[in-house]
């Protein structure tokens, strides 16, 4: 009884482990995309309970956004999507509270990306 807890516990851990790597794989991928796009802003919020929420934005010369990539979930089934309708706004007129008047996770990474480093 107790080996085969023990073998349902090993099982469920590997499987984690592969389905994160997976899920990190993908990830890297659309994010490596989206770097060769422009510069990059990259925002996260959410806690250990709550979705998170990985947004990132390229802008391109104009300051315009060219492409976006958001990525939010509690399991490692979440996959990076993207925003169709940012695509082409500029920088100044974006605002998270109306882009995302209902999703407060949304917008906190929104305006963290839109803070860039450099």
């Amino acid at each position: 009884m107790v080996s085969a807890l023990i073998t349902v516990a090993a099982i469920a851990w590997l499987s984690q482990l592969a389905l994160g790597g997976w899920q990190i794989r993908q990830f890297n991928r659309a994010f490596d995309a989206l770097c060769q796009r422009g510069r990059v802003g990259v925002g996260r919020s959410g806690g250990r309970f709550k979705p998170r929420v990985v947004l990132a934005v390229a802008f391109d010369k104009q300051d315009c956004v060219c492409d976006t990539l958001l990525m939010r979930g509690i399991t490692v089934f979440a996959r990076p999507t993207k925003i169709d309708h940012l695509i082409g706004v500029k920088r100044e007129e974006l605002e998270p509270d109306v882009i995302f008047p209902h999703d407060p996770a949304c917008q906190n990474a929104l305006s963290l990306a839109l803070k860039m480093k450099h």
